[in-house]
């Protein structure tokens, strides 16, 4: 069925029903905009009179306009939440740290193959970014993480590509306007693998465009996050590099926990 909306006196339509309903998922229509379909003749009838079209809980704030975007905060102290990995990861340093080498040694394989190197390590990206959020996730969950994980991207080989090279193709794109704006898509992207890890039926697109909704808002308390572990990075520098293996699960975990505090607000 057809439907016809008004948004701050403007009328716009015919959408289905399914992009109507989307339209209310995401706070792009109030409860006292209208619509309207040939059921109802010439009457139009307020949004929140069709039942499920604005879910509870997410209209949006008073003075906020149609069409403003939801933004989930994330309140947790970045400190608390460095603090909740290194908690998470207590039991599971060595899996952890072994997931970091394999991974790095199988990304350092793939880039020195004669002549096909970089488009290996261009296939291989995506499932590894995944397999490393399904891991990590695990570890910031409490779960009980297995070295296996590492692997579990490749069973959704095509959309785990497909996801890295339009994240990898939109973060050019963005650069090429300026160094800022790719920057901010880098940031905006950033919990798109995340999301793939819980919601494996997700296509590209739409991981792409609920990290951004997450992210929205966030993207500064990201940065602050990551910059944390600047100094640690420097003093890993003065071991050779070996106090990276400890770094990069801190990370990972860290971001993963930071990724639940989102989610867990939406």
């Amino acid at each position: 069925m057809q439907w016809y909306y008004a948004v701050n006196g403007q009328q716009k339509g015919p959408v289905d029903e399914e992009e109507l309903f989307a339209l209310g998922r995401e706070a792009r229509l109030r409860a006292d905009d209208l619509v309207w379909n040939p059921s109802y003749g010439e009457q139009w009838v307020k949004a929140s009179a069709v039942s499920g079209l604005i879910p509870e809980g997410v209209e949006p704030a008073e003075g906020r306009g149609a069409g403003a975007a939801l933004s989930y905060d994330s309140e947790t102290p970045n400190r608390d939440l460095m603090a909740q990995a290194r908690a998470c990861l207590g039991p599971y340093w060595g899996v952890a740290i072994g997931v970091i080498v394999v991974n790095g040694l199988i990304n350092f394989a793939s880039g020195s193959v004669p002549i096909l190197g970089p488009l290996v390590s261009l296939a291989i990206s995506g499932p590894l970014a995944l397999g490393l959020a399904i891991f990590f996730l695990a570890v910031g969950r409490g779960g009980a993480p297995a070295f296996g994980m590492l692997f579990d991207g490749f069973r959704t080989f095509g959309t785990a590509l497909a996801t890295y090279l339009l994240m990898t193709l939109l973060v050019i794109l963005w650069t090429l306007l300026f160094i800022v704006p790719g920057i901010l898509a880098s940031l905006s992207y950033a919990m798109t693998f995340y999301i793939l890890a819980d919601e494996p039926s997700l296509g590209p697109l739409e991981a792409i465009r609920r990290s951004k909704r997450l992210m929205r808002g966030n993207r500064w308390k990201y940065f602050c996050l990551q910059w944390r572990f600047f100094g640690w990075a420097l003093l890993c520098m003065l071991t050779f590099g070996i106090g990276f293996l400890w770094l990069g699960p801190y990370v990972m975990t860290s971001n993963a926990r930071f990724y639940d505090d989102l989610r867990a607000r939406s």
